[in-house]
């Protein structure tokens, strides 16, 4: 349901009222996005999804993780190392649930895609856990 972005040549930000949000996006989408919501472990579209490609925000498009950077956590949502680059993504301390976490959030819309853990292979050790109603994804062209 993403359409093309409609960011703002002043601030590249993408600012929409909450009517429009509810237009673009299906239900779950709106909740993740817009509400903070989770999807359900081991239900969402791209939680096993191998092919290469990008996953960009189902809220404006921005391009926010790459497939290389992909992994299986086990923990039921899709996983990445690493954002696409700096930038793509902001990080902001969330206290709710009684947890103390660190949340994801598009960094051209605001919109909610997960949290980052600490518990993460490679070098940076992080673990980007982002619910797949959040994503689209882009299949790498031959």
């Amino acid at each position: 349901m993403s359409q093309p972005t409609e960011q703002s040549e002043q601030t590249d930000k993408l600012e929409l009222t909450d009517a429009e949000w509810r237009q673009r996006l299906s239900p779950e989408q709106y909740h993740v996005l817009r509400e903070a919501g989770t999807e359900r472990a081991f239900t969402g579209k791209y939680e096993k999804n191998k092919q290469e490609g990008m996953y960009t925000c189902a809220g404006c498009g921005a391009p926010l993780f790459a497939s290389d950077t992909k992994y299986n956590s086990g923990s039921g949502w899709p996983s990445y190392t690493a954002p696409v680059e700096d930038g793509a993504v902001d990080e902001h301390r969330d206290v709710s649930h009684g947890m103390v976490r660190t949340e994801v959030t598009c960094a051209t819309c605001a919109g909610h895609l997960g949290h980052v853990f600490p518990d993460g292979p490679g070098p940076s050790g992080l673990r980007y856990c982002i619910n797949s109603a959040s994503l689209d994804f882009k299949p790498k062209e031959d």
